[in-house]
């Protein structure tokens, strides 16, 4: 097994797990936001099994007034077929030593009002509801 981050070269193997999550895009689509948010450091980073990517992570270390130095997690995603193993908690693990060595004082993430599964899993692991989301869509494609 290995943690490592991902390069643009390997988007299609990232999107073959990201889909099971971001099912309202298409590969594409997600190879332009990738490269777009790569500008505000985006990384990408999996748990390999040999070659199979098991678990993926969308992150960016930022800084704002109310979270202050954060590692934001913009996905997280396991292998339909792998999960309940274990590889979530370890890819918070890993997440959370990355976040220290980048100097952050906070792990965000934001899920969707539907998940109760990933909900528990994240209380499980020590993450607490901070806040809301709130969301105004400004052209009739964007769907949450």
């Amino acid at each position: 097994m290995q943690i490592r981050e991902l390069d643009l070269k390997e988007l299609q193997t990232a999107w073959e797990v990201v889909s099971q999550l971001r099912t309202k895009i298409e590969y594409k689509e997600f190879e332009d936001l990738v490269y777009d948010m790569r500008e505000s450091n985006y990384t990408m980073v999996g748990i390999f099994e040999k070659s199979k990517l098991i678990t993926y992570a969308g992150i960016t270390i930022s800084t704002n007034l109310y979270h202050k130095r954060h590692l934001f997690i913009h996905e997280l995603v396991t292998d339909m077929h792998y999960r309940s193993q274990g590889y979530g908690k370890m890819m918070l693990e890993y997440l959370s030593d990355y976040a220290k060595v980048g100097a952050c004082e906070n792990i965000v993430l934001s899920s969707g009002l539907q998940r109760e599964e990933a909900h528990t899993f994240y209380e499980k692991n020590e993450f607490t509801k901070a806040s809301y989301v709130f969301v105004k869509a400004l052209s009739s494609c964007n769907t949450f």
